[in-house]
């Protein structure tokens, strides 16, 4: 089982919830509509990783920073900082098929994380950022999302059950694109728009 770290414990999320199309500029950005009801996918343990690594065998990998919230009790308990990796291409036919999208979200690798840390505070203040080699990419807040994290939390109950461990991605907002080999991303968790996380990823 892949683990994450939270206050220097191991713990084994069951999987990853995640939230589709919840920011109105990324939707735009990648020619979607706005859905009616939330888009829900899971990624299971085995795409946990602490390490960004460029998918084998493919010619292109999408980025995409996400605010993430470990879950106990259907509580959250802690936030990090995420990506979700995304095959784009192998996204866009499947889509176009009517077709899951597993392929090309729930690889091996495909949810990256930083470490969690406790968090007790208004998570209506909590904001993200992600530099890719030194250049801002991303940048968005809990105020920008369609789907608020407790409202996610109570529509995800109603068809799964949320062990504790799980985590919540909530969505990503407007930049997201391509990286290789070598490029550098910083990860930051904002709160009250004061640092409060960051992490460095090297792709590999």
């Amino acid at each position: 089982m892949n683990k994450i770290l939270f206050e220097n414990k191991e713990i084994f999320p069951s999987k990853v919830v995640c939230i589709g199309r919840n920011y109105i500029e990324h939707i735009k950005e990648l020619k979607n509509e706005v859905p009616e009801d939330m888009v829900f996918f899971i990624k299971p343990n085995s795409a946990i990783s602490n390490r960004l690594v460029f998918p084998k065998e493919q010619k292109s990998c999408h980025y995409e920073a996400e605010i993430s919230f470990l879950i106990e009790d259907n509580k959250i308990i802690a936030i990090g900082f995420g990506l979700d990796l995304t095959l784009r291409e192998i996204q866009s036919k499947l889509k176009q098929k009517g077709l899951p999208w597993e392929r090309a979200k729930a690889f091996d690798g495909s949810a990256v994380f930083s470490k969690f840390i406790s968090f007790k505070e208004d998570i209506s203040k909590l904001g993200i950022e992600l530099y890719k080699n030194g250049e801002l990419k991303q940048k968005g807040d809990i105020s920008m999302m369609i789907n608020k994290p407790f409202s996610i939390i109570k529509e995800a109950n109603t068809f799964l059950s949320l062990e504790d461990g799980d985590i919540l991605m909530s969505g990503t907002p407007a930049g997201v694109g391509e990286f290789k080999i070598g490029d550098i991303f910083l990860g930051k968790l904002l709160f009250d728009n004061k640092n409060i996380l960051e992490m460095e990823f090297i792709v590999s």
